[in-house]
């Protein structure tokens, strides 16, 4: 079975803030861009819902509101996908033909690549582990991630060490194509998010 990541350029801080904010403006709004897309997350979820998962419209209400939240585990992906149309709407969705779709320990092999070249402040395989914001309920589908603006910020520096070193011996370490095509993506991320201050790179793995 494959998975994807969906990866987005946002403003962190400024996107949990809205996670009991109260903005019903803000719900109207998702509601007129994203209406097509809840209807069929609510006709791929019908089964769940029948048994008691809110339809997307009401977790994204609930997630805007702070609550309540429905106290059945099983249905906690609902606030997470809520929380991702969130960061759709905020954000920037960023490039990830290297990570949609992706199979087994991809993430794993990529971060392998990403230490290779010196990288340890962020890692893609993060992005599958956490879950959403508090006070949103834990799920593990959707997985989600963050890479703030300080550990993008670390994590460039660590590659232009590593890059000066390379330079000066001559040696670059020996990564499959596939693999540093997809650090690459990565670096590509961090870029984009250090050229917009305060922003930073969130991810969900589903």
């Amino acid at each position: 079975m494959s998975s994807s990541l969906s990866v987005y350029l946002l403003d962190v801080a400024a996107t949990r803030a809205l996670v009991g904010s109260g903005d019903d403006t803000l719900l109207e709004v998702i509601r007129d861009n994203y209406g097509d897309d809840m209807a069929r997350d609510d006709d791929y979820f019908s089964d769940e819902i029948e048994r008691g998962a809110p339809t997307a419209y009401e977790a994204l209400s609930a997630v805007v509101h702070g609550g309540p939240f429905s106290e059945a585990a099983q249905y906690a992906f609902q606030y997470g996908y809520a929380y991702r149309r969130l960061c759709s709407l905020t954000g920037s969705f960023l490039p990830n033909s290297n990570f949609t779709p992706h199979r087994g320990a991809w993430l794993a092999v990529v971060d392998q690549g990403l230490k290779a070249l010196g990288i340890t402040a962020v890692s893609v395989e993060a992005f599958s582990h956490g879950g959403p914001p508090a006070p949103l309920p834990h799920t593990f589908m959707p997985g989600y991630g963050e890479w703030t603006p300080d550990h993008i910020a670390r994590a460039l520096e660590q590659f232009e060490t590593a890059q000066r070193a390379i330079d000066a011996s001559g040696q670059a370490p020996p990564l499959e194509p596939e693999v540093l095509e997809a650090v690459t993506e990565c670096l590509d991320w961090m870029r984009y998010a250090q050229a917009r201050p305060g922003h930073g790179v969130v991810g969900f793995r589903s």
